[in-house]
C-alpha cells in the first residue's frame, strides 16, 4: 500500500501514526510513516523500517551477495518485510523467499503495507520459527541465505539461542551459504548478553563465525570470510 504523495512528503518533517494493532505475542504494535517509509514498532523496539532498516542494509553492503550459491532465502521473523525491501528496492536483487512469522497481526500488516510493493516471490508462512526449523529436513531443502531477525519486543527468546536451534540452522544452510543473525547491542547489558551468546554458543556451532557491529546491533555471520576486505572481528 503506497501512501498518498503529500503524506509521504510530510513524513520527512514528522512521523505519522498510521495504524495500531495488538496480538498475544505483541500487545503494542504501531505502524507509522517516517521518512517516506512504513515503520513497524513495539513499545521498545523497531521491527521494520523499509529500506532504512540499517542493520541489514549495512550487513548486505559488507558481504559479496554475488557469491551466494543460489537464490533461496529463508527469513525467520518477517516483520513488515524490510529484508526483501532492502534487497529488491535498494540493491536491485530478486530472490525466492520463504518467510516465517509467528504473529498473525504482523502478517496482516505486512500483507497490506509491504507485500503489494514487492515483485519477488515470497511465501509468507504463519508458524513458530523454532518448530518450523526443527521440523525441516535438510535432505529435502536447504537455503542459500538465512536471515534470523526474531525478537519479542526488544528480546531474543531463549529458545533461539539453544545449541539445537543453531545446529539445525547450520544443517539447513546450503554449502557455501550465508547466515545473518541479528542481535541487539544498544545498552551495555545488550552488548554483554550478545557477546556472551556469540562466544559461548554461536562460535561453538559456527567456529569460523564473525560479527558486524552495525551501530546498535550486531549481525552474526556463519563464516568470517564473507566480510569483504575486512579482517574477522573477534570481539
Amino acid at each position: 500500500m503506497e501512501p498518498p504523495l503529500w503524506k509521504k512528503w510530510l513524513s520527512y518533517l514528522w512521523e505519522w501514526h498510521v495504524e495500531s494493532a495488538s496480538s498475544e505475542l505483541n500487545p503494542h504494535l504501531y505502524v507509522s510513516l517516517k521518512n517516506g517509509r512504513y515503520q513497524l514498532s513495539t513499545a521498545n523496539a523497531v521491527y521494520s523500517y523499509g529500506d532504512l532498516y540499517d542493520n541489514f542494509v549495512k550487513a548486505f553492503q559488507r558481504v559479496p551477495l554475488d557469491e551466494l550459491p543460489g537464490k533461496e532465502v529463508l527469513i525467520l521473523g518477517f516483520g513488515l518485510g524490510s529484508i526483501p525491501v532492502i534487497l529488491e528496492h535498494k540493491l536491485n536483487r530478486h530472490y525466492y523467499y520463504t518467510a516465517i512469522e509467528a504473529d498473525e497481526a504482523v502478517i496482516d500488516l505486512a500483507s497490506r503495507y509491504t507485500l503489494p510493493t514487492l515483485q519477488s516471490n515470497i511465501q509468507l508462512i504463519y508458524a513458530d520459527a523454532f518448530t518450523y526449523i526443527m521440523q525441516s529436513d535438510p535432505a529435502d531443502f536447504t537455503y542459500d541465505l538465512i536471515c534470523v531477525d526474531i525478537f519479542e519486543d526488544d528480546k531474543v527468546p531463549d529458545i533461539f539461542e539453544t545449541p539445537d536451534f543453531l545446529a539445525q540452522l547450520r544443517r539447513l544452510l546450503s554449502a557455501g551459504g550465508l547466515l545473518l543473525f541479528n542481535r541487539l547491542a544498544v545498552s551495555s547489558a545488550d552488548i554483554q548478553q550478545t557477546r556472551d551468546f556469540y562466544h559461548n554458543s554461536f562460535l561453538s556451532v559456527f567456529p569460523e563465525g564473525a560479527y558486524l557491529d552495525v551501530d546498535g546491533n550486531w549481525i552474526l555471520l556463519n563464516e568470517g570470510n564473507w566480510l569483504q576486505k575486512c579482517p574477522k572481528n573477534l570481539g
